[in-house]
């Protein structure tokens, strides 16, 4: 019975909390411009690191990375760190020009934190005497910007492929 009149409080003094505050949609204009502003910042942000990782300019690339990234790839481990992300991104881009899009489809920010929700694909060509075979690839990604010295930068990225992986011949 204590565990009842517990719970029957904190509904009553949580809709009380709630009825006070003002209706959501006299909040949403302002939050909803100060994200869209967030997702232009992000969508240019991916339109230069679409040519960086094209045209092999790791160091640049590494400059929209938080120092302490951690990149999640498709059937990899994970890349910790900035050093760690130079570096397995010169050998990755030495054995393949890698041709990437990506649309962010959803940002939801909050204060110095944004999440990005979208989709990539990817045609990655083979260098010449490379070991890896021509890939397509497409899929969705989650990637967590926070704002670091006044620059949006990731601090987490995700992808996820939508293709199976290649079975054994």
């Amino acid at each position: 019975m204590k565990s009842l009149l517990y719970y029957l409080v904190i509904v009553t003094a949580s809709s009380a909390f709630f009825s006070c505050q003002s209706p959501v949609a006299s909040v949403v204009p302002a939050v909803a411009t100060d994200t869209e502003e967030v997702k232009k910042i992000i969508d240019e942000k991916n339109d230069q690191l679409e040519i960086l990782y094209k045209t092999r300019q790791i160091d640049s690339a590494a400059t929209y990375f938080a120092d302490d990234v951690i990149q999640m790839p498709p059937n990899s481990p994970a890349i910790k760190g900035i050093e760690m992300y130079k570096k397995r991104w010169m050998e990755a881009t030495g054995m393949a020009e890698w041709d990437f899009q990506f649309e962010a489809q959803e940002v939801r920010r909050t204060g110095d934190m944004a999440v990005e929700l979208g989709r990539y694909t990817l045609s990655l060509t083979p260098t010449e005497n490379s070991p890896i075979p021509p890939i397509e690839d497409s899929g969705h990604y989650i990637v967590l910007w926070e704002l670091i010295d006044g620059d949006w930068k990731i601090v987490w990225d995700a992808p996820v492929s939508e293709n199976p992986l290649p079975m054994p011949g």
